[in-house]
């Protein structure tokens, strides 16, 4: 059986996320990989990372939206509250890399709601990759497991799940999912679902991956098939 490795929340951590490659021993020939989501924003690296996640889906992986993601392509529609959204969950450190000029870095000291649209008129640098996360799939679901970012609907069937709540859904997932296949997720850091950050296997049938990459922690590789661990601090 080939493995199936499943990573979440990069969060634009280059150097962790290829030494994880390394450790692992990933063949694109014999393993099949699964990101899912969370590339870009907080970390100093989102644009490189997303050129290596379009690479890597080129030659066979899964690459899936996350929350992150879906605010970066909804902060380009120049609506000035998803742009907002998207400032306070790290946006414009991934802004920084695509050449925008943004001289408040920090989304405490706020441009104004009628400036915001003016700052994100899309440039050359950062097309491809909006245009590339159009294709992304919000889950891959086998016949054993279901990869998402955040987690499933516990009464509503996967593919009829408004794509926000795959992406952002939390508790009502943790605590109420119910089904027969085993769902490996990110988005929630481990350690708030079990006050550590060791790889969180729920006791109903859930599996979240987010080590916290994004706050110095750990980004986790899971092999679905075997349940092994893999990762790197």
């Amino acid at each position: 059986m080939r493995r199936m490795l499943a990573i979440s929340d990069i969060h634009g951590d280059l150097d962790k996320f290829e030494r994880l490659l390394e450790l692992v021993n990933y063949n694109d020939q014999e393993d099949q990989l699964l990101l899912l989501g969370d590339y870009v924003d907080r970390g100093p690296h989102s644009r490189a990372v997303l050129d290596r996640v379009i690479e890597l889906r080129e030659k066979g992986a899964i690459a899936l939206i996350g929350n992150h993601e879906k605010m970066m392509m909804e902060a380009f529609r120049a609506d000035s509250m998803s742009v907002k959204r998207w400032f306070y969950n790290g946006g414009i450190k991934t802004l920084q890399n695509y050449g925008y000029f943004i001289e408040k870095d920090d989304a405490k000291y706020w441009y104004t709601t009628e400036e915001m649209p003016n700052l994100l008129q899309m440039n050359k640098e950062i097309r491809p990759h909006i245009e590339a996360l159009k294709d992304f799939p919000y889950y891959y679901e086998t016949d054993t497991h279901i990869f998402v970012h955040a987690g499933v609907h516990p009464e509503t069937p996967l593919e009829s799940t408004d794509p926000h709540l795959l992406v952002w859904i939390r508790e009502e997932f943790h605590n109420g999912y119910t089904g027969h296949k085993t769902v490996v997720f990110g988005h929630t850091p481990t350690k708030y679902l079990h006050k550590s950050n060791e790889v969180y296997f729920g006791k109903n049938n859930i599996v979240g991956i987010d080590g916290g990459c994004a706050y110095g922690g750990r980004l986790y590789c899971l092999d679905a098939t075997n349940s092994q661990i893999y990762y790197v601090d």
